[in-house]
């Protein structure tokens, strides 16, 4: 066969030899799969010299379908051979459980060096090679249901199974779920649910179809398609339950009658198909380079839970009802932007729904509401974490804040409805001592209480987000960093143990929206945590730093590279 038509990767049609060397120099071993049931005719002879100078792991696939004896045989001349194999299947699970043991002894060498450089929790990786049709991607489904999964799980979101981050060939991507589409139906839940996708469709770059084979091409099918059709956007179609490994069903060929172009049998229960179809969402999402691209507004994110006057505080700032306000938690059901410019600059305000502890989120509207919240926040530069002074605190409002905190947004906790509490000459400063207290995890926000019935205090705040948002943003030379690391070093020594000290190389910042800090050290063991602190708390002292998130990523040096 010639090269230029073999197949490297799970669905990559596309691929060639050229793009094996290219990605071989980022990889720790490789997976070369054959055909169980025809070995030597199933090899490309040109892999062993492509992936020459790696580990790699023979693996056999569609082992039930093989004749046993033959199997044997086999088996004994791959290891005469000095051949690691295993043969497996990935319908029926066999010899699944051992490609991880076998990657571990073929990798120790490897594992034992990111050991000794602290590297400890560094993840292997492999290329899947081989011909066409030999399983490359149903093994990698199989092997990402298992414990390399390619979706990541954002706290608090993925619990509802309806908001994804995917990774699929380099490219990071949100997945929604936006939940069945009734055409007709005039149940109220039902409508909203509808109406909640035509929202998500809007949105979206790449629309999937998820139809099922076994009931075939309904009506609602058809209608549904019309309504994708008409909204301009490309359109994958999967059809579901193809369960069966080999050539797809006849019912498929039934599915071009919703003129959406090629159908990909998939089965969501067993893996199958996902890579092609993967594959065609990647080829459909607009080119990162084309992407829009953000203006100079800063993105401001007014979260909280429900009735803390998240809406009222919008509609005071922008001097106009842009927001239907309303005392019924839970009104605001959709993330909203209001454009505000102002001698500070230009702001984008994104009122949301109000998030709700899991067990309060009952209906399957308000769970999109929820959802919609959290996207405002990956998409906000700066969040404003709203809380009822007549309440004090709850503990979701550290579930709020928390969400922030972790995608390491620049906050500020607004303490609204200031104008209902009684108040004596520190009551302000015992009720921000308070939530100080519970705010410790987040010890950098600042606090604003106002009020946005009466305006008090509120032209404080777009200074404050202004602020916030440039320390988020900060950006500090190695030099200076090292200069208040030696600083730091010489004031407080580095923590010992058993009469082994910690040293401190030198100091880099390799990212900023948040501050991220890079510590390259003897032994990271040695780093503490709260000696990270006390380098936190010198850093913040230099520059400030009020109002955001601060992360140190920790690296060992070679101990063969120490003096």
């Amino acid at each position: 066969m010639p090269s230029e038509r073999i197949q490297w990767f799970p669905g990559h049609m596309a691929k060639t030899r050229r793009m094996i060397a290219e990605n071989l120099k980022d990889v720790d071993l490789v997976f070369e799969l054959l055909d169980a049931r025809i070995p030597k005719s199933s090899e490309n002879p040109e892999i062993a010299g492509l992936t020459a100078g790696r580990p790699r792991l023979t693996l056999l696939s569609k082992s039930s379908l093989a004749d046993p004896a033959v199997t044997g045989a086999w088996k004994r001349s791959f290891r005469e051979s000095g051949r690691e194999c295993i043969f497996y299947d990935c319908r029926t699970g066999e010899g699944i459980s051992e490609i991880a043991p076998a990657v571990r002894r073929l990798c120790a060498d490897k594992l034992q060096k990111y050991r000794e450089r602290g590297m400890e929790g560094r993840r292997l990786r492999a290329m899947i090679v081989g011909i066409p049709n030999v399983g490359k991607s149903t093994l990698f489904n199989k092997l990402i249901g298992k414990r390399l999964s390619i979706v990541e799980n954002t706290p608090g979101v993925t619990r509802d199974r309806i908001y994804a981050k995917c990774e699929w060939r380099d490219r990071a991507f949100m997945i929604v779920d936006t939940g069945g589409i009734e055409p007709t139906t005039e149940d109220v839940i039902l409508k909203q649910m509808r109406e909640q996708a035509q929202l998500a469709i809007e949105q979206a770059d790449v629309i999937i179809l998820v139809t099922d084979v076994r009931c075939g091409v309904t009506a609602d099918d058809s209608a549904v398609a019309n309504m994708l059709q008409k909204s301009g956007k490309p359109i994958i179609l999967a059809v579901n339950k193809c369960d069966k490994i080999g050539e797809p069903p006849m019912e498929l060929y039934e599915f071009y009658n919703l003129g959406l172009g090629d159908p990909f049998p998939v089965s969501a229960e067993h893996g199958h198909g996902s890579g092609d179809m993967l594959d065609a969402v990647y080829d459909a999402l607009p080119p990162e380079s084309e992407l829009e691209e953000q203006d100079d507004a800063i993105r401001v994110a007014i979260i909280g839970k429900p009735n803390v006057g998240k809406s009222s505080l919008v509609n005071r700032i922008a001097g106009e009802q842009r927001v239907i306000v309303s005392n019924v938690a839970g009104t605001t059901r959709d993330a909203t932007d209001t454009t505000v410019e102002n001698e500070e600059g230009k702001f984008v305000l994104i009122d949301t729904a109000g998030i709700r502890r899991k067990s309060k989120v009952t209906e399957k509207i308000e769970q999109y509401s929820v959802l919609r919240a959290y996207m405002a926040v990956d998409r906000a530069d700066v969040c404003l974490i709203v809380i009822d002074a007549t309440e004090g605190f709850t503990e979701q409002d550290s579930k709020v804040a928390g969400y922030a905190h972790e995608q390491g947004k620049a906050s500020i906790v607004v303490v609204n409805k200031w104008d209902l509490v009684e108040k004596d000459g520190k009551t302000m400063q015992n009720f921000e001592e308070e939530l100080r207290g519970h705010f410790s995890f987040m010890s950098y926000v600042p606090f604003l209480f106002l009020s946005a019935k009466t305006g008090q205090r509120v032209s404080k705040l777009f200074g404050m987000i202004k602020d916030v948002h440039q320390q988020n943003s900060i950006r500090v030379t190695t030099g200076t960093l090292n200069d208040i690391l030696a600083y730091a070093t010489t004031r407080v020594q580095p923590p010992s143990d058993k009469g082994r000290r910690l040293k401190i190389y030198y100091m880099t910042q390799p990212s900023t929206n948040p501050p991220t800090f890079v510590v390259f050290v003897n032994r990271a063991d040695l780093f503490h945590f709260s000696y990270q602190r006390y380098l936190e708390n010198q850093i913040r002292a230099s520059f400030g730093l009020t109002g955001t998130p601060v992360r140190f990523v920790v690296r060992e040096r070679n101990r063969d590279d120490q003096s």
